[in-house]
């Protein structure tokens, strides 16, 4: 059994913790809110974006000459993944959610006998796949020193994709993030922005537009542009599902110490008890025995 000395340190250290994760808590709170806001003005732009580039490639007359970013190279042998995790710890399975779904995504392109290629955004993810796929990693890429997502950093590693797609280094591009819900709930989700593939609902609209200038040389200006949008919506959607389940986190983590505060505060006052029980008793004694 402890000492009460010991019970006593342990009861300041647990109550010192606590006040840190509820802080933490708060500071997540604050940050949940900018984050949602941006998250959820972000995603209408994003795939009226998408919509508008498949309404193009519906009016391309060439199918054979289309961008590639659009119809691909017709091949799907290279496979490259960018995986966004975050670049801080403390926010529950925001990260190995994340990992978890891109993992299982390797596992399938591998057994298929196609090439794998990845590229991670944030330092936790990279920690946790370099591990397995070390020799797979091409880029490791860290925003730390960026307070806020913001579409610079989106541009940045979008012009980076482009680049190797015009290389003819894969074929095929997707990427990992979390979409944010709610505090509690978190989807990972696994996007393919290379070859653009039309993943959501179709258009309900039966309207045909006419384009100047043409469809092409809009797509072309356009799609490069719309690799990059796709990017910061998954960064501004990964930064409200990381604030909300740092959120989550640091409330149960406060939770779990006021209840283990109140467990030592137990044992120090039964331990207390014995041990004046025990005084007591060794008094008494002496005093029968005179």
């Amino acid at each position: 059994m402890a000492s009460l000395d010991d019970l006593k340190k342990r009861i300041a250290s647990v109550k010192s913790t606590q006040k840190i994760t509820k802080a933490m808590k708060m500071v997540a709170a604050a940050k949940l809110r900018r984050a949602q806001e941006s998250a959820e003005k972000g995603r209408p732009y994003s795939e009226k974006m998408n919509n508008v580039i498949l309404n193009l490639s519906n009016g391309i007359s060439d199918k054979e000459n289309a961008p590639k970013l659009l119809s691909g190279t017709g091949q799907e042998k290279t496979h490259l993944c960018v995986v966004m995790t975050s670049d801080r710890g403390l926010c529950g399975g925001f990260n190995s959610n994340i990992i978890k779904k891109a993992k299982s995504y390797f596992a399938r392109i591998i057994d298929e006998g196609k090439e794998l290629k990845i590229i991670t955004v944030g330092s936790k993810g990279n920690d946790q796949l370099k591990r397995v796929y070390g020799d797979k990693i091409i880029e490791n890429i860290s925003f730390k020193e960026s307070k806020n997502a913001n579409y610079f950093d989106a541009d940045k590693v979008g012009k980076m994709v482009i680049e190797k797609f015009a290389a003819g280094e894969f074929d095929v591009c997707t990427i990992f993030y979390n979409q944010f819900k709610n505090v509690i709930t978190q989807i990972p989700q696994a996007q393919q922005i290379i070859p653009l593939k039309n993943e959501g609902e179709e258009s309900s609209s039966e309207e045909s537009y006419e384009f100047e200038p043409d469809e092409d040389e809009i797509l072309t200006n356009l799609l490069p542009k719309n690799i990059s949008t796709q990017i910061f919506k998954a960064m501004l959607e990964n930064s409200a599902s990381e604030q909300g389940s740092r959120m989550s986190a640091m409330d149960n983590a406060t939770r779990n110490a006021g209840e283990m505060v109140d467990k030592l505060t137990i044992e120090y006052n039964r331990s207390r008890q014995a041990a004046i029980t025990k005084e007591l008793i060794e008094i008494i004694s002496g005093a029968e025995s005179l």
